[in-house]
């Protein structure tokens, strides 16, 4: 991977989708097209993606997930064991009343082949920038759908986390620079990463030697909600004892005293520096070099990361772009006073 300069310019991975692929139905996607047409129009607005990132100035880019109709589910498409047609209800991410219908668990889960590689070989053709690619984590992968199989919780999630590992390999040898892990289960069920979702989350990395991150979202934007009825500190304390590369959190919106980074000493920090809704009016640049320079007090400029908190996939492109640039904008800022 290409050297990132310090206090380099990311995002979560999520894009809006050009309005000729797709419509967006809450944090799902319809497809306007199909069979080799898809295809072609996903291989289009993907290498589009790529070179908007770039203009704008972006350090570490992605594939905007233009190929997915939702983050988990893209991922899912490639196991035995999952019934994704036959969906069943439940809730999801400890959130009363959020109701989803999900896939069903319904035997014993094995990765069919690579869902992946593929698309880090076609974004590796369309980009000479550094690259980061995503896939869901174990424990929110169990959280998302409905455990008809597995005696327990615990028992699917190393199966996924087996599925998982596969995938990642394969990702990094098909030139993945840096590989990101989601998992906003993980901020609400802190006492699962304990019992099992930090082994699972291990198991997932064995063979990695790419940087990892795990991404640990506390919500989505336009909900309403609080968005971190849990916190971070004890949450950092577990994840510090496993082989993850480093944390992307939220701090935008969360309003979060930096100094809880100093837990994570020698590992990477994404920090959520940029609301990702449209509803909020874009910050001043100044608020933002704020916000990075309170986590410089904590994290090693070469350690440090500034993405938005979340995806950027509900906005509109525009909205997109002029987050993407104010996180450059800073970034650049911040950078020429160090």
């Amino acid at each position: 991977m290409a050297q990132l300069p310090l206090v380099a310019a990311t995002t979560v991975g999520s894009f809006p989708r050009p309005s000729w692929l797709g419509e967006r139905e809450r944090n799902d996607v319809v497809f306007r097209l199909q069979g080799e047409a898809l295809r072609e129009a996903q291989d289009d607005a993907t290498a589009l993606t790529l070179r908007e990132q770039a203009s704008v100035g972006l350090d570490l880019v992605t594939d905007g997930e233009q190929r997915r109709t939702g983050f988990i589910n893209h991922f899912l498409s490639g196991l035995d064991g999952v019934d994704m047609i036959n969906r069943g209800s439940r809730e999801i991410r400890r959130k009363t009343g959020n109701f989803r219908f999900v896939p069903r668990i319904v035997d014993k889960v094995r990765r069919r082949g690579p869902v992946m590689a593929e698309e880090v070989r076609f974004a590796r053709q369309h980009t000479d920038w550094p690259l980061k690619m995503a896939v869901p984590g174990p424990l929110t992968v169990v959280d998302t759908t409905v455990n008809e199989a597995y005696e327990s919780e615990e028992a699917l999630a190393m199966d996924v986390a087996a599925a998982l590992n596969a995938e990642l390999l394969d990702m990094q040898a098909a030139g993945c620079d840096v590989i990101q892990l989601d998992e906003p289960a993980m901020t609400r069920y802190h006492e699962k990463v304990d019992a099992f979702a930090a082994r699972a989350l291990d198991r997932c990395l064995e063979g990695i030697t790419v940087p990892t991150i795990v991404h640990l979202c506390y919500g989505y934007p336009g909900t309403g909600d609080a968005q971190h009825e849990y916190t971070y500190p004890e949450l950092l304390a577990a994840l510090m004892q496993t082989r993850i590369g480093g944390f992307s959190v939220e701090f935008a919106r969360s309003g979060y005293d930096p100094a809880i980074l100093a837990a994570c000493e020698g590992r990477l920090v994404m920090l959520g520096c940029v609301d990702p809704g449209g509803d909020a009016p874009l910050e001043p640049v100044d608020v933002v070099v704020e916000r990075i320079r309170s986590a410089l007090r904590y994290v090693d400029p070469s350690h440090l990361l500034v993405a938005p908190d979340c995806g950027l996939m509900t906005l509109t492109r525009e909205q997109a772009q002029a987050k993407a640039a104010l996180l450059v904008a800073a970034g650049d800022q911040v950078r020429a006073s160090l």
